[in-house]
């Protein structure tokens, strides 16, 4: 008997996908990096994701 996937819509495919991209390049880098200017790079990079979302909820 072969192995088989479970079968997951798009959708959630996608949202997962993006939320580990946005994980992975914007907030361990916020926390983790030893260069500072890479720090606020990616600190100011959040500020503006988390208020772009605050944005569309308040519509």
């Amino acid at each position: 008997m072969p192995f088989q996937l479970p079968q997951t819509p798009l959708p959630v495919v996608l949202t997962v996908l993006v939320f580990t991209a946005v994980y992975v390049g914007v907030v361990l880098p916020a926390v983790w990096s030893r260069k500072p200017a890479r720090r606020q790079a990616a600190l100011k990079v959040l500020a503006q994701l988390l208020d772009t979302l605050r944005l569309r909820r308040r519509r």
